[in-house]
């Protein structure tokens, strides 16, 4: 038994790169059969010499992440942790990176679903993107959409998604149809602005660079030379989908976003879109499906808990 200690520049960069959470600490010393313990800026870690090697390379990795711009969460340490800091599996998540700033850090992939669904953007004309919500599909289509733009592989993003519960609502809403549609199209102005400066995607949307639009509005158009995104996809019927899949022109990508267990259509999963794109397309070639488990969830763990909860009650008496 020995004992090593690894000091850091200071006590928070320290908490960052275990996400504050000393249970994740006991559970890397469970792994590799030593024990850890944060004290200040100092990492003390007691144990085997085999053991304190992988957890030093470990944390050198973590580090390395970090100032690479990678968010260290619990997944992105669990994640190192099964190659034992040896392999430097995260550095697979930082040749991913996309966008970044003096204002706004790099999108990076947060796990291996995030990597396969980015890699499926580059070698598919249409993507479909789904599983729970909080696993990073519309986000990581809005950077890659702006990435495409930023290098000029396509001259515009179209953002589009249905407004399914203003259908009914709609005359009640206040003010004229942009307005009354505005609050279905929010969630994606707040990614734009998240990845990039107010005034440059103000400045996009005026140039016509960038274009956000319910899903009606896209009938009777040909989208070439664009990076389009259906969000919440779930929520078209079959008759949507189609008219949204053949409206795709040349030199265009498409990604196709949705949660097929949260649909809000009358009928359910059996009236959506999404689900008959799924049966119907799966072997079309130039189209690929990737799908996230409720494990590749990077909101708060309780959001993935929640959702294995539900989904769990579903299959029970199934309804899923």
């Amino acid at each position: 038994m020995s004992t090593k200690i690894r000091e850091f520049e200071s006590g928070r960069f320290l908490e960052s790169l275990y996400a504050g959470d000393h249970a994740l600490l006991r559970e890397i010393g469970s792994q590799f059969e030593i024990t850890l313990v944060a004290r200040d800026q100092n990492l003390h870690i007691k144990g085997e010499d085999a053991g304190i090697a992988r957890a030093l390379g470990l944390f050198a990795e973590l580090e390395t992440a970090a100032r690479g711009g990678l968010e260290i969460t619990p997944q992105a340490v669990r994640f190192a942790m099964k190659k034992g800091g040896s392999k430097a599996p995260l550095g697979d998540l930082l040749e991913h990176r996309l966008l970044g700033s003096s204002n706004k850090p790099p999108v990076v992939p947060r796990n291996q679903a995030q990597v396969r669904y980015l890699d499926a953007m580059d070698t598919h004309d249409v993507v479909f993107g789904m599983g729970a919500a909080g696993s990073g599909k519309t986000y990581l289509a809005m950077a890659k959409a702006l990435d495409a733009i930023e290098k000029k592989k396509v001259s515009r993003i179209v953002l589009t998604r249905p407004a399914v519960e203003a259908g009914e609502a709609l005359g009640f809403l206040p003010g004229d149809l942009q307005e009354k549609l505005a609050p279905y199209l929010r969630p994606l102005y707040d990614a734009l602005y998240d990845m990039l400066d107010p005034e440059r995607v103000e400045k996009m949307i005026d140039q016509g660079m960038i274009e956000i639009a319910p899903l009606a509005y896209m009938r009777g158009r040909t989208l070439s030379n664009a990076f389009v995104i259906l969000d919440e996809a779930q929520n078209t019927t079959p008759e949507q989908m189609f008219m949204f899949l053949t409206r795709i022109g040349f030199g265009s990508s498409c990604v196709v976003t949705g949660d097929p267990t949260q649909t809000d259509l009358r009928g359910g999963r059996n009236a959506s879109g999404l689900d008959e794109a799924r049966r119907l397309l799966k072997s079309v070639e130039g189209i690929g499906f990737c799908r996230f488990a409720a494990t590749d969830v990077v909101r708060h763990p309780v959001v993935q808990r929640i959702i294995e909860a539900y989904s769990e009650a579903r299959e029970n008496d199934g309804s899923a």
